[in-house]
C-alpha cells in the first residue's frame, strides 16, 4: 500500500509508510521484512519516494538496504524510535545492524537509532569471554549524496555510525549518546570516504567522538560538543604497510569536557607508507580535557606486532589555531612523533591552554614547526 502525491515540480512522488505495509510498533514484534518491502518499493521507484515510520517502536534485527536502485531521491522520514534486540547475540556477531550499501541519493530525517547495547558492554567490561564484537548502529557503504538529518543514536554495541567507501555524505543535527565508559562506542567513524561533512552534532560516548581512519579526504567538521568520550581523532593509522592517507581535514568550532583527548592524531608504532597532510584544527574549547593536543607515534597496544618499532606514517602541515581552556594534565601540548619521519610544518597559532589555573607544559619529541601571536604553553617547536 502506498499513498501518491505530486510534487510543486509535477514530478509524481510515492510514500510507502511501513505500518501499512506490516510492521508494528510494540517494539517486540520483529519489523524487518516490513522495512526491506518498503525499501525494495522505494528502490524500483522510477520516481522519488519516501518511507515514513510513523512513532512507536519497531524492533529490527541487522537488516541491509542495498542497491543499485533505479531511484536516486529516496527519503526516510523517521518519527518513532528503531530498536535493536536486546540480546546482544541476535546481532552482535554481524558488523553493522542497519546498513545502506550501493545507493545514492537517500536521506535520512530525524527518529531514535536504539542499540540496546548495554548487555554487551557489561559482558565486555566482566570476563570478556564469549562476547560478540557487536554491530555498528548505522553504515553507509560505498555509496554516494548521502543526508543525514536530526538523528538521535543512542546505546550502540559498537560504533554509532560509519561512513566508508563514501562521496558527498552530509550529516547535521546529530545528538549521540552512551556511557563514557562504553568500549569501542565511537560517535561518527570515517574512512576512506571523500567530500564529508559533520556540522552541529552532540556527541557523548566511550571512545572517541568522531575517529578519521586511512583514505579520509576533503573533510569538513564543525560546531561540535564533545564529551565524555575520547576527542576527535585522527587514526589510528598505520597499522598496515600499505595505507592510503588522511589530507584536507579541517576541524573547527569544537568543545570538549572532561575528555580524554581534545584534537587528536594517533599512529601506530610500525612501518606503513601512510600519511597526514593538511589538517586545521580551528577553535577549539578545552573543558578539563586531558590531553588537549596531541599527536601520538607510538601507540602499540599490549606491544603487540610493534614493539621495538617506529611508525612510518608522515605528519606534516597541520595548524592548531585558536584554542583555548583547561588542561587536566600538565602537559598540555603533546607531539610525540616518529623518529624515522618526524612530524613537519606543524603550526601553533593564538593557544592559551592552562593547568589547574597555572602555566601547563608542552612536550616535543621529532617534532618541528613554528609559532605564531600568543602561545600558551610556549612552544616547543
Amino acid at each position: 500500500m502506498f499513498i501518491s502525491a505530486t510534487s510543486s515540480r509535477a514530478s509524481s512522488s510515492v510514500e510507502y509508510n511501513v505500518v501499512q505495509l506490516g510492521a508494528n510498533s510494540d517494539g517486540k514484534t520483529d519489523c524487518t521484512k516490513s522495512f526491506l518491502q518498503a525499501w525494495t518499493l522505494a528502490c524500483n521507484s522510477v520516481s522519488s519516494a519516501t518511507i515514513s515510520v510513523p512513532s512507536g517502536r519497531y524492533l529490527l534485527k541487522n537488516i541491509v538496504f542495498a542497491g543499485e536502485c533505479k531511484n536516486s531521491d529516496i527519503n526516510i522520514r523517521i518519527e518513532g524510535t528503531l530498536v535493536a534486540p536486546s540480546d546482544y547475540n541476535v546481532i552482535g556477531k554481524s558488523e553493522d545492524w542497519i546498513k545502506f550499501e550501493h545507493v545514492n541519493g537517500v536521506s535520512i530525517y530525524g527518529g531514535t537509532l536504539d542499540g540496546q547495547g548495554a548487555g554487551l558492554w557489561a559482558c565486555k567490561s566482566g570476563s570478556g569471554k564469549n562476547c560478540p564484537s557487536g554491530a555498528t548502529s548505522l553504515k553507509f557503504g560505498n555509496s554516494k549524496n548521502i543526508a543525514i538529518q536530526g538523528l538521535l543514536s543512542v546505546n550502540s554495541q559498537k560504533f554509532h555510525m560509519h561512513i566508508n567507501e563514501c562521496e558527498n555524505v552530509k550529516v547535521q543535527g546529530l545528538t549521540i549518546t552512551a556511557s563514557g565508559n562504553s568500549p569501542n562506542t565511537d560517535g561518527i567513524h570515517v574512512s576512506s570516504s571523500t567530500a564529508v561533512t559533520i556540522m552541529k552534532a552532540n556527541i557523548k560516548t566511550g571512545d572517541d567522538c568522531i575517529s578519521i581512519g586511512p583514505g579520509t579526504t576533503n573533510l569538513w567538521i564543525e560546531n561540535i560538543a564533545c564529551g565524555p568520550g575520547h576527542g576527535i581523532s585522527i587514526g589510528s593509522l598505520g597499522q598496515e604497510l600499505n595505507e592510503q592517507g588522511v589530507q584536507n581535514v579541517t576541524v573547527k568550532t569544537v568543545s570538549f569536557t572532561g575528555t580524554q583527548n581534545g584534537f587528536r592524531i594517533k599512529t601506530w608504532a610500525r612501518q606503513s607508507n601512510g600519511f597526514v597532510k593538511n589538517v586545521l584544527f580551528q577553535d577549539g574549547t578545552m573543558n578539563n580535557a586531558e590531553n588537549p593536543i596531541i599527536i601520538d607515534q607510538k601507540y602499540c597496544p599490549g606491544d603487540d606486532n610493534c614493539p621495538n618499532q617506529v611508525s612510518g606514517v608522515e605528519i606534516s602541515q597541520v595548524t592548531y589555531k585558536g584554542i583555548h581552556g583547561t588542561s587536566s594534565t600538565q602537559v598540555a601540548i603533546n607531539f610525540d612523533c616518529s623518529s624515522k619521519k618526524p612530524c613537519s610544518g606543524i603550526i601553533l597559532e593564538e593557544v592559551d591552554l592552562t593547568y589547574e589555573n597555572k602555566a601547563a607544559e608542552s612536550s616535543c619529541t621529532s617534532a618541528d614547526g613554528s609559532s605564531y601571536g600568543v602561545v600558551q604553553p610556549s612552544s616547543c617547536l
